[in-house]
């Protein structure tokens, strides 16, 4: 039996930051972020809220629909760039914080394509056997790593968490396969410079604000949508799915024009069935936005059985990956 997906959650922080709050910030427009990247608020988290804390939040609303006790959990997996620590593992932290005792957990970082990679890892340990109960948790606070002086980035990214129950189970999200890829030659055109033990952390690399996200983004907007539909095709062609049985596309929710120019040239699936509502409201929450979105689309639209889900992302390394879930009813 194939792994699925039984429950699914999100959070996002209470506060929001508005193109308006932008404006006082730095020099930028309300019209000038809209029609560039789609984004009109994005969630920022408080002071007291790390990504653990919204990472648990996310993974308790995922386990009580899947009806899943935190004992039932035997593995715990987190996807993230913004760890609490370097160590220990923010994946150890939400299994104290969820009283998930017998729960194996750790970390991992593939940057924006934190919850498909994050499917792949689930979906093997599942059907190998090896686990039962899988807890998925992609969580970021970018706020903690942007620069809010530098505005082509500081108004893209925002604070979130997703999260996924996954099981052999008779009901839920089938996922049906996993496609990955990577590209380490191209590494420098999104990083965090410092931080890292060829960086570390000094008063110099502090006062270079090396601590910040870098991005090239002209650069990267071309190997998004070049390298998302790559990997949606060989989804496609691993799990001999005809691109017309695609009932909804959930591209990683980078930038509006992004998504837009994917569906342009991924033209099976109709643009009303093209998943953008992550970008508008929150903006590019990294690892999380994928689940985020799987959850708000099962949310507010009744998913019928056999209903297939495309899920694609792309993200620093560079890294890329694509996912089909099909609907089983109970």
């Amino acid at each position: 039996m194939k792994a699925k997906i039984i429950g699914t959650g999100s959070f996002l922080p209470k506060r929001i930051l508005t193109n308006a709050d932008l404006e006082k910030m730095v020099d930028t427009s309300n019209s000038w972020i809209v029609e560039r990247t789609g984004i009109e608020t994005r969630r920022i988290a408080s002071d007291d809220e790390f990504t653990s804390h919204m990472g648990k939040e996310a993974a308790k609303i995922a386990m009580n629909k899947a009806g899943i006790d935190p004992l039932d959990i035997d593995l715990i997996i987190v996807a993230t760039l913004t760890p609490d620590y370097l160590f220990p593992s923010t994946a150890c932290i939400i299994q104290d914080m969820l009283q998930a005792k017998n729960a194996a957990a750790y970390d991992f970082q593939t940057a924006c394509s934190g919850y498909v990679y994050g499917l792949s890892m689930a979906k093997a340990f599942i059907e190998a056997g090896i686990y039962k109960n899988i807890l998925l948790i992609a969580s970021e606070k970018l706020s903690s790593i942007v620069d809010y002086k530098d505005r082509t980035t500081c108004v893209i990214f925002g604070d979130g968490a997703s999260a996924a129950v996954i099981a052999k189970s008779d009901y839920g999200l089938t996922i049906e396969g996993v496609c990955l890829g990577a590209d380490g030659s191209v590494a420098e055109l999104l990083k965090l410079p410092a931080g890292g033990c060829r960086r570390p952390a000094s008063v110099e690399t502090v006062q270079e604000g090396a601590h910040y996200i870098r991005m090239e983004g002209k650069e990267l907007f071309k190997h998004a949508v070049r390298r998302m539909i790559q990997a949606s095709e060989e989804c496609l062609k691993l799990t001999s799915t005809k691109a017309e049985e695609i009932s909804w596309l959930i591209p990683h929710q980078a930038n509006l024009r992004i998504i837009e120019a994917m569906a342009k040239r991924f033209n099976h699936v109709p643009e009303n069935k093209v998943f953008k509502d992550v970008i508008r409201k929150y903006g590019n929450t990294s690892a999380s936005s994928v689940g985020i979105g799987v959850d708000e689309l099962l949310q507010k639209n009744a998913i019928q059985q056999g209903e297939k889900i495309l899920l694609t992302a792309f993200g620093a390394g560079l890294t890329w990956g694509a996912a089909i879930l099909t609907k089983v009813d109970k």
